[in-house]
Order: C-alpha cells, then structure tokens, then sequence
C-alpha cells in the first residue's frame, strides 16, 4: 500500500510530502489561471496573457525542477493551436 503513495514521488525525486507541495502549489496556479481565463473571457481587456504565461511558467518549472535546467521551446507541445505565448524572463 505505502508503494502506492511513493513510487511516482520517487521517480521524479521527490518524497511524498515534496510531491504534494508542488503538486499542489501547481494546482492552485492552475486553478487561479483558469479563472482568470473564465474572466477573461466575459472582459476580453483583462488576464490578456495571464493562461499562456501560467502555462509556460509552470511547464518550465517542472521541466527545470525534474532535469536541472531551464526549458527551452522544443519541450513546449507541437501544438498550440494559435495561442500567443509570451516567456517571462
């Protein structure tokens, strides 16, 4: 049973508890995103960019937390269906 709570953890280097801070901080930064998104789209003049840079934000975060460096654009998806994405620097 324990196996269940900590073989996915263990496999990208964390414990337990670390899995479920950043899982959970990647949670709550979605979440907020994606209301920022509902909002944008009844007020098309606010959270312009705010899904966008969430997404990159977060995909750089775990590609760099997982191999010790910063993402660069060949891990973002083929595809990203006309999205303009900005990175923050």
């Amino acid at each position: 049973m324990k196996r269940l709570f900590t073989e996915h953890p263990e496999s990208v280097g964390e414990t337990y508890v670390q899995h479920l801070a950043m899982a959970s901080g990647f949670g709550w930064r979605m979440c907020m995103a994606g209301i920022a998104c509902l909002l944008h789209g009844i007020f098309p003049f606010w959270f312009k960019s705010t899904g966008s840079e969430t997404i990159c934000t977060l995909h750089d975060r775990m590609v760099r937390h997982r191999t010790g460096h910063k993402a660069d654009d060949r891990s973002l998806p083929a595809d990203t269906s006309g999205l303009k994405v900005q990175r923050l620097k």
